[in-house]
C-alpha cells in the first residue's frame, strides 16, 4: 500500500478504498470509506492533517498539501474534502475546504483557506485565491475564479453521479486485485 508515516502519524484508510500502487499518503490523512486515490497522486499530511470523506476521489496527478500550524494561526491551514467529492487530473489543493458533491475541474488551483460549500462545480484551470468564501449551487471559473451562474438542476445531479461513477469504477480495480 502507498502510505508512509510521518513522525508519530500515520494514514487512516477506511473500508474498500482504492490507493492507486503510485499514489503517495503520507502522514496525518484520513481517507473514508468507498473513496479513491488515482495515479500519480500526492497526499502529504506532513505538518497538518488531510480529511477526506466517503465516496470521494482524487484522480491522476492531483496534490494535496497543507500549511503549518503557527503562534498567529493555531490551526494551520488543513485540507479537508467532504463526501462525494470529484477532484479531476492534475488539479492542486492547499490548505482549503471542500464540501461534498462538489467537482474541481482538471488542473485547478484552490489555495488556503478557500471555503468551497457543498454542490458546487469548479471549472477546468480555475484559480480560487487564498480565503475565498464561495457560494453552494454555482459554478466558478477563471483566473481568478468567479462565480458565473447558478448551477442546472443536470449539473447538480451530475456531482453525484460522478463521485458515484468513480465509486464503480474504484471496485472494478479492487475485485481485478482480488483475483
Amino acid at each position: 500500500m502507498p502510505t508512509e508515516s510521518y513522525l508519530n502519524t500515520s494514514p487512516v484508510i477506511g473500508d474498500r478504498v482504492y490507493l492507486h500502487a503510485s499514489s503517495q499518503v503520507i502522514g496525518d490523512v484520513t481517507v473514508g470509506d468507498d473513496s479513491s486515490v488515482w495515479c500519480n497522486t500526492v497526499l502529504r499530511g506532513d505538518v497538518n492533517r488531510i480529511a477526506i470523506g466517503r465516496g470521494t476521489n482524487i484522480q491522476d496527478l492531483t496534490m494535496g498539501h497543507v500549511s503549518h500550524k503557527t503562534a498567529e494561526k493555531p490551526d494551520g491551514s488543513p485540507l479537508i474534502i467532504g463526501d462525494y467529492v470529484t477532484v479531476g487530473h492534475s488539479v492542486v489543493l492547499h490548505g482549503c475546504s471542500i464540501g461534498n458533491e462538489c467537482l474541481i475541474g482538471i488542473g485547478s488551483i484552490i489555495l488556503d483557506d478557500v471555503v468551497v460549500p457543498d454542490r458546487v462545480m469548479i471549472g477546468a484551470g480555475s484559480l480560487v485565491a487564498p480565503g475565498k468564501l464561495l457560494e453552494s449551487g454555482m459554478l466558478y471559473i477563471g483566473r481568478p475564479a468567479k462565480a458565473v451562474r447558478a448551477l442546472t438542476e443536470a449539473e447538480l445531479t451530475h456531482l453525484r453521479y460522478s463521485a458515484e461513477h468513480y465509486m464503480r469504477l474504484k471496485d472494478n480495480y479492487l475485485n481485478n486485485s482480488n483475483s
